[in-house]
Formats: structure tokens, sequence, C-alpha cells
């Protein structure tokens, strides 16, 4: 019961909020910010749609995971970016318009690559053969619902009550931070018996996951001579996945919470990465490589 609650009423929900919320700090301009910085936005969008699935990919690979869990890594690397970028990009004091329009973008996207990527995944690592699939046109159209719905829902409010879009877009923002938590927390008291050997056994590579491909954004956007700001923000795009969405896909359109931990254990360890690395930056006016 409780487990049926968890996945088909409060993360469905939770996500539909943090999208909405997301949707609350969205204008039509944020999508046309491709024509008016199109750099960062090309950059940034290819190193989330085809860098990172690649690196995820590879690590699930290299680790050595089940298939469930391995498909888990690869499901956290079609979701890039969400509402927690944006607030830890706004935290490290980057270029948020950017962070802002690559989620935008790439929330458009990804409801066509995420299913591909994941079925990719599941033959890759669970054979040709495996009767787990998920049906790309009714993924897409579930997605669109979970995702562009709540962000459209949230556009409209912004368009025509700007006041109180912008009211509450502050408590959203913190409030997405919350349902992650409590998401995190639910997964955890569920699989409190195997909490341990599950940390053990995706820790190290949801960590190398998240710190290499932070790593491979900044350095992406250091070669492309992109400004300050800009290299923060796609350090941050790049290198932070959208945990609730990877754990709402593998719990509710999947029906498999193996292939969420590798999610919930990533959405605890980001929390520190992102700590560090906005130490990091706030020590430094400018950050080289």
């Amino acid at each position: 019961m409780e487990s049926n609650f968890l996945s088909a009423v409060f993360l469905p929900l939770a996500l539909f909020l943090i999208m909405m919320g997301m949707g609350l700090g969205l204008k039509i301009v944020d999508f046309k910010r491709i024509f008016i910085e199109p750099k960062g936005v090309i950059l940034g969008l290819v190193a989330q749609l085809i860098v990172l699935p690649i690196v995820g990919f590879i690590l699930a690979a290299i680790f050595p995971l089940t298939p469930e869990l391995a498909v888990g890594v690869v499901i956290l690397a079609a979701c890039p970016g969400g509402a927690t970028s944006n607030v830890i990009s706004y935290l490290v004091q980057g270029n948020v318009a950017l962070s802002v329009t690559l989620t935008a973008i790439g929330s458009l996207i990804t409801i066509i690559t995420i299913p591909l990527v994941i079925n990719l995944g599941m033959q890759m690592f669970m054979g040709a053969d495996t009767t787990l699939q998920l049906p790309v046109l009714t993924s897409i159209t579930q997605i669109a619902v979970i995702t562009l719905l709540p962000i459209s829902l949230g556009m409209f409010i912004n368009k025509y009550q700007p006041k109180l879009a912008a009211k509450l877009e502050k408590i959203f923002k913190w409030l997405s931070l919350f349902f992650l938590g409590l998401i995190i927390f639910g997964l955890m008291v569920k699989g409190r018996a195997t909490l341990l050997s599950s940390l053990l056994q995706v820790g190290g590579v949801t960590l190398s996951l998240n710190l290499l491909t932070m790593f491979l954004g900044y350095a992406i956007a250091s070669l492309a001579k992109l400004d300050d700001k800009s290299r923060k923000t796609i350090t941050v795009e790049v290198g932070i996945q959208n945990g609730t969405l990877a754990i709402t896909i593998a719990s509710v359109l999947l029906n498999s919470p193996t292939m969420a931990i590798p999610a919930g254990i990533y959405s605890l360890l980001m929390f520190v990465t992102s700590a560090g690395f906005a130490l990091f930056v706030r020590n430094r006016k400018v950050i080289s490589v």
C-alpha cells in the first residue's frame, strides 16, 4: 500500500508540482534565446543530449552492475537538467537565463530522446529479447503529460498573472528541493533493508557520472571560450540530472523500483558535489582551466 502510494500518487504529483514551478519562471523568450545566445545554448544541448548519455552508457558498462541497475544509470543519464539545476545555477551565480533556456528547450527534446535512449539501454544491458520496453509513442505522451503540461500551466500563469507567478516561483523553487528530499527519503525508507548494499553498488558509478559530466561540461564551455557565468551554468546543467524525473520513469512507467535506485542515490550525492562546486566558485571571481 505504502509502495503503491509512493509510485502511483506521490511521485507523479511531486514531479507535476516541480515542473509547474519551473514553468512559473519561463517565458516564450526563453525558447527564443537560442537565437540570442546560440553558442551557449547549442553547446549545452549537445553536451546534455549526446555527451551525457554516452558517458552514462560507458560508466554503466564499466562498473560491475546488475542489468537493472545499469539501465537505471542510463535512465538517469537520459534525464538532464530540471528545476534543481536552475536553483543550483542561481546559487553558484551562473548564467540563470541560459540555465532556464537549456531546461526549457531540453524539456521539449527529451520527450522524444528519453524513450529512445532507455530502450537502447535495456536492449544493451538486458538483452535484445527483453520483454521490458518503453512503447515509444505511449512514453512520449506520458512524459509530455508529466512534464510539458505542468510547465505550460506555469507559463500560462506567468503570462497572465506575472506578479502571482513571481511569488509562487520563489516558493516552488525551494519546494522542488523539499519534494526531491521527500522522494529520496521515501525511497530510503522503502529500501532501508538494502540501502547500504545499494549505496555500495551504485555509489561509485553515480558519483563518477556526476563528477565526470560536471568536468566535461566545464571543459567544453571553457574550450568554447564562454564567459565565466555561462561556464558555471554549463557545468551545472550537464553535471546535475533530473533525478525526480528519472525516479518517476523507473518507478511509474517501468514499474521497476530497482531501476530507480541509481537516481535516488545520485540525488543524495549531487547535493554534496553541488555544495562543493558552489564553495569552489564563490571563492574565485574567475575560474580558468
